[in-house]
Formats: C-alpha cells, structure tokens, sequence
C-alpha cells in the first residue's frame, strides 16, 4: 500500500508509521515529487495546506485523511470532491480541554493584573474568583467541544452549549440550535468558539452579539478567526464590555505588524497553538481509518461536503 505522507512533521510520522505498520510504503519529498507520486498512491495523509495544491493540479486520491481538525484548504472553490475525505478526530479534546482551562483560571485568578502589580510593586490582595458556578457556554458542542465540557464538570461550572440543532448531550445541562446563540450568550460568563469554518459560522460574533454578553464576560476563540467581526471585537473592548480575550486565531496569521489586536487592552494572542496535531495519536487514528477503509467500514471524521465538516 503507497501513502503519500504530505506534512510538516513528516520525518517523525514516518517513523512512527514505519515501527507500527512496516508493509506501509510511504512517499514523501518536495511538492514537485509529491505531484510526480500523487497519481500513484490510493491514500493520502497530511497536512490541508499542502494536500491542497495537488488537488488543484487534477490529483485526487480515493481517501485522504487530514492531519487538522480543520479542513478548510481542502474545501476551496474548484477542488474536486469525489473522493472519501476524513479530518482528525478524537485526538484534540484534552489538549483543547488544558488550553480552555489555563484561561479560565488565569482569568478568574487575575493573573495578568498579578503580574501588572508586581512589576508595579503594588501589593494586590484582592480575592479571586472560583470556576464553581461560573456560567459557561461552549459553541460547538462536537467531538472537541464535548471533551472539552467533560473536563470542566469537576470544577462545578454551569455548562451549556450550542450545536448544529438542539439536543441533549452530556454533560451539559442544555444544548441549543446555533439560532439561539443570541439568547445564550446573554447568559454565559464565559464564552468558548470551536466552530469550524462554514459559511454558516464565518462573522457571526459581531457588535450585536458582543452587547448581549454580560459585563466582563470572557470570550476564548478556538475556532476560527473569520467567526469574528475585527472591528466590532476591538470596538466591544475599547467600549469596555468584555472583561477579557483571549483568541487562538484570528483572520489573518500570522498576524501582520500593526494590527490593532495587538494592542487592544485585555486581549490575550496565543499563536494558534490551542491544540497542536500529536503525531503519535495522529498516526493511531491514520492506522484504525486505513482498516476501516481495507474493510469497507464507516470512516471516523468522514467529512460531508455539503456541510464542510
């Protein structure tokens, strides 16, 4: 069986597909020996951004697994769709889960005005707040979004989350449609974007939702930078109706020099570096799709088209 391994990392998956499944012939190198092999192997693995090209060039393959959660690259106009496409799923949840987690509590304990202080040389016993009872919303409560929600219930936060249509999903007390995202930001404390890219979730957090949310509410965006107006985020700060943000991505990465996020007051840039692809649990996952495709099984993470997820 020919893979075509097309990924940053390539060197260490390799090695890591070569010990646990050593029949595997692999293809790596250079876009042009990428394209030069493309025709040749049935299965692609990697990275959307360089899977990409060779789309656009007339290859396909009969099954390709993404190596991101997030397969926009791959979704462009024009790129054929004929074809098994599966993103990485199961893999993100904790890692997702710590990075929420360091925020939250940064955030509730006032790390940042801690730090201020001491270089101030300014004592600042001022008290800080418990997650028990913080009133939390999650937006997209899929694979990562449940994990997520999972590993927050122990602190005793109030978890609700919204979904592609309403449903109950443990553990959060209720899940509602995306529609009722107005209403229920107007409530939560905390509000979490892990919506992928669609046309459906691409600016809804603009001027008017950010004026339903609660005075110093937090707002983390995990997701996707295009689910966020710039200019009415920025705005919402200036005005001083959040009382933090933190975003993972943004419209533009990297950040261009210059751009008002980073100088906007209690805004928090983290480099899309939320929930990096684990090779080794990558790869595990590869290895259990590529039996499930040998057996004419049911994908994990098959992609529906029309859907974009």
């Amino acid at each position: 069986m020919r893979i075509l391994l097309a990924e940053q990392g390539a060197a260490r998956y390799a090695e890591l597909l070569h010990a646990a499944a050593p029949q595997l012939l692999l293809v790596c190198g250079d876009e042009q020996e990428l394209a030069r092999q493309a025709a040749s192997c049935p299965v692609w693995l990697g990275q959307p951004d360089q899977l990409a090209p060779l789309l656009r060039q007339g290859h396909r393959p009969q099954w390709l697994q993404s190596t991101w959660a997030g397969i926009t690259p791959l979704l462009a106009a024009g790129l054929p769709r004929d074809y098994a496409l599966t993103r990485a799923v199961g893999i993100f949840g904790q890692v997702m889960a710590e990075y929420v987690l360091t925020y939250l509590l940064a955030h509730r304990r006032r790390l940042l005005a801690r730090l201020v202080s001491q270089v101030e040389q300014r004592w600042d016993a001022l008290p800080p707040a418990s997650l028990r009872g913080m009133k939390v919303l999650i937006v997209g409560a899929g694979d990562i979004g449940c994990a997520v929600a999972r590993f927050l219930e122990p602190f005793g936060v109030e978890l609700h989350g919204i979904a592609h249509a309403p449903r109950a999903i443990a553990p959060f007390a209720e899940v509602h449609g995306l529609a009722a995202l107005g209403e229920q930001v107007a409530w939560a404390e905390v509000l979490i974007n892990l919506l992928p890219d669609t046309p459906a979730t691409r600016d809804i957090y603009d001027a008017a939702l950010f004026a339903r949310m609660p005075a110093q509410a937090l707002f983390i965006n995990a997701g996707r930078g295009v689910a966020v107006v710039d200019a009415d985020l920025l705005a919402a700060l200036h005005g001083g109706l959040l009382g933090g943000v933190v975003l993972d991505v943004c419209r533009q990465e990297p950040l261009p020099p210059g751009h008002p996020f980073w100088e906007a007051p209690r805004l928090l840039l983290t480099g899309h570096s939320s929930a990096p692809t684990e090779p080794a649990a990558m790869v595990e996952l590869f290895l259990d799709n590529l039996r499930r495709w040998q057996a004419g099984q049911e994908l994990r993470g098959r992609v529906d088209f029309a859907r974009g997820y």
